[in-house]
């Protein structure tokens, strides 16, 4: 479980194929810190197991499904990532909780910039709109947001300028496909 508060963005350090899975290492500096083997990292969002720690890096096995249903399996080498380790008993939930079970891919229909922030139009399935509620909560990339707007199958959101500057949204452009988990709790009510 996590919150969608990013701890910060490593950089995809290799891509190795397996038989039947991906490893992926990722550069890391603050989320190394109390971290260990076996641990649940979220890199963009996706819960991951840690199944090797270095000084400047984490590795993680990526079964198909996974890079089959997430930007994961687009990732190239050099390419930033959100990482956050999952949340403690007692920690404070600044965002909302985020499972890192990723509902779909968002595709990036506008991006507009204003005084440092930024809104993002994405696109999802129609048959998933039933869960994006204008004020309600989403996880894009592991970041925890709240819906501006709704319209057809696109929603709104809006970014400040702290979370554009300290996520890969800086980098995001239209086109771009994203991790959509769409609020655990509003899924759980059956809207």
């Amino acid at each position: 479980m996590f919150t969608g508060i990013v701890e910060e963005t490593g950089k995809v350090k290799k891509i190795t194929q397996q038989a039947g899975l991906t490893r992926l290492e990722v550069s890391a500096k603050k989320v190394l810190s109390d971290t260990k083997i076996g641990d649940s990292i979220a890199v963009n969002g996706v819960c991951l197991t840690a199944v090797a720690i270095t000084d400047n890096s984490l590795s993680f096995e990526v079964m198909l499904a996974t890079l089959k249903n997430t930007n994961l399996g687009l990732l190239k080498l050099g390419q930033a990532v959100n990482l956050e380790r999952s949340l403690k008993v007692g920690d404070r939930v600044s965002g909302h909780f985020v499972s890192g079970h990723i509902d779909c891919l968002g595709l990036v229909r506008r991006r507009l910039l204003r005084n440092g922030s930024a809104e993002f139009q994405i696109a999802v399935e129609p048959a998933l709109m039933r869960y994006c509620l204008p004020k309600g909560a989403v996880s894009i990339n592991g970041i925890s947001l709240t819906i501006f707007s709704v319209c057809g199958n696109v929603f709104t959101v809006c970014i400040i300028p702290h979370t554009l500057k300290n996520t890969t949204l800086s980098f995001t452009n239209p086109s771009d496909n994203l991790n959509v988990e769409f609020d655990i709790l509003t899924k759980r009510a059956g809207v």
